[in-house]
């Protein structure tokens, strides 16, 4: 009879903890976000590129490329021109950042539209169903190379703007764009983070 009690018991601690293995039987999930997280983008033009970052491509902005340089104290000229007062520019350094930003932007306009139209070739590709192994390696060597070109173009003009402001014009740069400094004078850049993660910093 005891022995019987106790092999109920086991048997009912087991079915209520999933068996002996631990294992549970999942919960039902709900289609939504998780389950669904690509819904509604297939009819996109260019399936990888939202629209926004087409638009960014093609008008030749940073669209986050540059951030490794403006956030560690290379302004971009972009934003420099936008505070040329309060960065009490020169004549002659306005003129010399004009100069870099209108390179920048010829260059990254052309590469922009490489990328979208490579990214385009892609998509379509997959959607004809004729894409081959060859195929694919080539067209994603082009999309490597041109988004490398691309942002080489935006952190390059970031490097000039070093060689044409004083130390106090970037100290005042990185004050008006919200970018703390920490104790050790590093820069945290942390209001710059956020703002860059919520789609603030769109150019150079």
């Amino acid at each position: 009879m005891l022995r019987w009690i106790a092999l109920t018991a086991l048997t009912l601690a087991a079915a209520l903890t999933g068996g002996c293995t631990g294992e549970q039987t999942p919960a039902p999930t709900k289609p939504g976000l998780q389950t669904q997280p690509y819904a509604g983008l297939e009819g996109r033009p260019v399936k990888a590129l939202v629209p926004d970052r087409v638009a960014d491509l093609l008008a030749g902005r940073g669209a986050g490329y540059a951030l490794a340089a403006e956030l560690n104290h290379y302004p971009g000229p972009t934003h420099v021109l936008e505070l040329a007062r309060d960065l009490q520019l020169r004549p002659d350094q306005e003129q010399r950042v004009r100069e870099v930003f209108s390179s920048m932007q010829q260059d990254a306009r052309r590469y922009g539209e490489q990328l979208v139209n490579l990214e385009t070739d892609l998509d379509q590709m997959f959607s004809s169903g004729a894409i081959t192994p060859t195929e694919l390696e080539h067209l994603t060597g082009e999309i490597a190379a041109v988004e490398g070109r691309l942002r080489e173009t935006h952190l390059a003009a970031h490097l000039e703007m070093k060689h044409i402001l004083t130390t106090e014009q970037v100290a005042r740069y990185d004050q008006l764009r919200g970018y703390g400094t920490g104790d050790d004078g590093s820069g945290s850049a942390k209001d710059g983070h956020a703002m860059a993660e919520h789609g603030g910093h769109r150019g150079d």
